[in-house]
């Protein structure tokens, strides 16, 4: 004889646990399931909530509302304790609130009510991560970061899959020098809730915050200049995969409506290194030559000189980005900001606390005079030529 139609005997109100009582709420609520087995007005109500996990997350969001819960929250064990769930359940709701902007979670500080939790002030070692770490350009920022009283670990990126999570835990912030930081290491730094801060590279994966030279506003003005000068035969040079120099200037020489009278040429460092490209370009006609960094401009430099290339006469040169050394150190005129100004705002966007929010800080360049930028040669040959900054009728 079947026993599963047997009905089994009702446990007295006293014996029954909470478990127990939760799940007849659950019945009672659920869609067809009533006050006494009618369908009632509480099938919206339990079409919203049908899981017990929504309904904690209504509870503690009462708490957090009435002030029961308040700054940082008790941990996970103690408020599944406390509101008699299982670690699963509460999890997922402190999930729910977390998306919803009510609460602030994080790997090692734990969770607090929004707006509640300290700022992550960086007094502490900072993790400097950079493609070389024997690279002489990054060493003037590196000064100006000790001159500020920052203890730094320099690492290359090739170094971070062998950092212990005790050693991440001891660190005060990171700045990113790096263009190619692993993203599952700096997703573990997010997760971590550690500051980042990338410096002259904009975040690609995870939002980050930024200190940045600003390369489009140097590039516009750079690209006013050589077209005032004559310059109508331009070239960039920036790394396979960035063409932000490239598409600025070709939007600034659409205001003169040049239509078919210039034209932009694109090489990548290794093809400058090379030396190649550099006598391609000058073979071709091309009078100017615009670099993404001062690091570019260096070995631009070089090869025009293994050429023989006369700068400005037969190519004027001409570029963008971070200076590190001071202006003697420049190889080129362009449009640069010093170390100074960027180990400034990157220590004060740490030790003030960074914002709850990315933040990006653009700098903007100031213009260094080298001698590299000259007039394109506009004459006909039997007259004079025009010399840059001449008045034109």
């Amino acid at each position: 004889m079947s026993t599963t139609d047997a009905p089994s005997p009702a446990p007295s109100p006293q014996g029954q646990s909470h478990q127990d009582r939760e799940d007849d709420s659950d019945a009672a609520t659920r869609p067809g399931l009533g006050a006494g087995g009618g369908r009632g007005g509480g099938i919206a109500a339990s079409a919203r909530m049908s899981y017990k996990f929504q309904r904690l997350r209504e509870k503690l969001r009462q708490a957090v509302s009435s002030g029961e819960l308040t700054g940082k929250l008790p941990g996970e064990r103690a408020l599944a304790k406390r509101f008699h769930v299982n670690a699963k359940t509460l999890s997922k709701a402190l999930t729910d609130l977390a998306a919803e902007g009510l609460l602030d979670r994080s790997i090692g500080r734990g969770t607090y009510v929004k707006g509640s939790a300290p700022a992550p002030l960086a007094p502490g070692r900072w993790l400097v991560l950079c493609d070389d770490e024997k690279d002489a350009s990054i060493g003037c920022l590196l000064d100006q970061f000790r001159r500020a009283g920052v203890d730094l670990h320099l690492a290359s990126c090739a170094a971070v899959a062998d950092m212990r999570p005790s050693f991440l835990n001891g660190l005060g912030a990171v700045v990113d020098l790096a263009a190619e930081t692993p993203d599952r290491f700096l997703r573990d730094l997010v997760v971590r809730n550690l500051p980042v801060v990338a410096v002259n590279h904009e975040p690609k994966t995870y939002s980050t915050h930024a200190v940045l030279v600003d390369l489009v506003l140097g590039a516009q003005r750079v690209a006013r200049d050589l077209l005032c000068a004559g310059h109508r035969r331009l070239a960039t040079v920036e790394p396979r995969g960035s063409n932000s120099v490239a598409q600025t200037v070709r939007q600034f020489a659409s205001r003169y409506r040049l239509e078919n009278d210039w034209s932009l040429e694109t090489l990548s460092p290794a093809e400058i290194d090379a030396g190649s490209g550099v006598a391609a370009l000058v073979d071709d006609g091309v009078t100017a030559l615009i670099c993404d960094s001062v690091r570019t401009a260096t070995m631009a430099k070089a090869s025009l000189d293994r050429l023989g290339v006369e700068v400005p006469g037969q190519l004027s040169l001409i570029a963008v980005g971070c200076l590190c050394g001071g202006q003697m150190a420049c190889p080129c005129s362009g449009y640069f900001v010093s170390c100074e100004p960027l180990a400034e705002a990157v220590v004060k966007l740490l030790r003030d606390g960074p914002p709850a929010r990315p933040t990006s800080l653009w700098l903007v360049g100031e213009y260094v005079d080298r001698g590299t930028l000259g007039p394109a040669m506009v004459g006909d040959g039997g007259g004079p030529w025009l010399q840059f900054g001449d008045a034109v009728a």
